[in-house]
């Protein structure tokens, strides 16, 4: 059974008495544990697959499946556990809450998982010290460089040990060195921890590192060979 199948997807936005077609007839499958890119231009449909996936927004028609069930046939609490538990999000910018350090941006997404497990700070300290972060533990957002607070929420999605990773342009705003650093530190997680990453990139070498490839074309998913 694929960790992720998307039958026939369709996720339509209304604009003015037109309709936009975001993402057309989506079908495909991830197995668990794989490392899958995602490319495409501009307004291609890729964040709003990603977001889908993730369950964030809701299908026009189409269903997509986690483990074999129907992620959007859940009742709001299951979408939320899935959200929280299942899944890392690292969104195209960094959203950190300003009044909490670097460390306490890590606790937040400890904080609302059912089951809160022993060491959450330890893990959260662990983290940021993988991210080249281990001096910045206390630091204010405002405090750090766009660069760091990058790598805050990437450490940040690793957080609650989630089965699948979504990254939408996680080092767009790194310098070379320490994009690769992070891509590292990926790969590293997928092969030590068996996390699935699916990372929408612009990076042609970034995304030919991936196992598996997809593009996005005007709402239209394709597999690259």
């Amino acid at each position: 059974m694929p960790q992720i199948a998307l039958e026939n997807i369709v996720k339509d936005y209304p604009v003015g008495s037109a309709t936009i077609a975001a993402v057309r007839n989506a079908t495909t499958s991830v197995e668990r544990g794989q490392f899958v890119s995602i490319v495409g231009h501009s307004g291609s449909g890729k964040t709003t697959l990603l977001s889908l996936i993730g369950g964030m927004v809701r299908p026009t028609a189409g269903r997509v499946l986690f483990n074999g069930q129907d992620v959007y046939a859940w009742d709001s609490d299951r979408l939320s556990e899935y959200r929280c538990e299942k899944v890392g999000f690292m969104f195209q910018s960094a959203s950190l809450l300003p009044v909490l350090t670097a460390r306490e941006n890590l606790l937040l997404p400890a904080a609302f998982h059912s089951k809160p497990a022993a060491g959450h700070e330890r893990r959260a300290e662990d983290l940021l010290r993988a991210v080249g972060l281990g001096d910045k533990l206390h630091a204010y957002p405002s405090q750090l460089s766009g660069g760091q607070q990058r790598r805050v929420a990437i450490a940040r999605a690793f957080m609650n040990e989630p089965e699948l990773i979504l990254a939408d342009e996680p080092t767009g705003d790194l310098d070379e060195e320490t994009e690769s650093e992070m891509m590292q530190f990926f790969l590293r997680m997928n092969a030590e921890r068996g996390t699935t990453f699916l990372m929408v990139t612009h990076n042609s070498d970034l995304a030919g590192r991936a196992r598996q490839r997809f593009r996005m074309d005007r709402g239209e998913l394709t597999v690259l060979q």
